[in-house]
């Protein structure tokens, strides 16, 4: 597995690839963008695999504390460089998620909000630790948002994985998600314009998940 600091972290090259541009643009994802009305102000948020920073930006100009981790240094570098042109604060962290020892036990059960978005870089053996690290950020009553693609998507060829196995359903995130209450599941076709890397038809889930204020015993 690629670390931060590992010289073929292909994230890493990716960014460095696209230059000054920005990889998936600077405008946050629509499905995020679409439920402006359930983030307030004084909310807390995490974004994992946050990439340059779009979607950590919007959210900290609707006055959220937001901390957005990413494994690639140049994409965290860009995303501190688009908070600085929209005079915002963001809490960066150059890490990997599906790191063994990741997430550290002072951050658990901490934010309203942990947040992935088109965050399909695993199978499911590696999804469960992604899921479950989620899971265990999230703060009782607090939401987990996601967006990502359908296996449609291979039709399609527009962005994201190429893997069937990384692409979702409705019901691999409700076998996922049990025990919390999923407000919002949909799956749908939409247009997306989303920087050089999501570019044109796409088929798209997008889910909002409670987690309960108590764990059952």
């Amino acid at each position: 597995m690629s670390t931060p600091n590992t010289p073929g972290n292909p994230w890493n090259e990716r960014y460095r690839d696209a230059g000054a541009s920005y990889l998936f643009g600077t405008e946050p994802n629509r499905f995020l963008a679409e439920r402006a009305a359930l983030f307030d102000a004084d909310s807390s948020a995490l974004l994992v695999a946050d990439g340059e920073g779009r979607n950590s930006v919007w959210l900290a100009q609707r006055g959220l504390t937001v901390t957005a981790l990413d494994i690639a240094p140049i994409a965290v570098g860009k995303a501190a460089q688009l908070a600085a042109r929209n005079q915002v604060a963001l809490n960066l962290i150059v890490g990997d998620m599906l790191a063994p020892d990741w997430p550290p036990a002072s951050l658990h059960g901490t934010f309203d909000w942990v947040i992935g978005i088109f965050i399909q870089f695993t199978g499911a053996e590696m999804r469960a630790r992604q899921f479950a690290a989620m899971q265990q950020l999230t703060r009782p009553g607090g939401r987990i948002l996601l967006q990502g693609y359908t296996p449609k998507q291979l039709e399609y060829r527009t962005g994201g994985p190429s893997a069937l196995e990384n692409l979702y359903t409705p019901a691999l995130l409700q076998a996922a998600f049990t025990g919390w209450t999923i407000e919002e599941l949909v799956d749908y076709d939409a247009e997306l314009v989303e920087g050089a890397a999501h570019h044109g038809p796409s088929a798209l889930i997008g889910m909002i998940a409670r987690k309960p204020l108590t764990i059952p015993c």
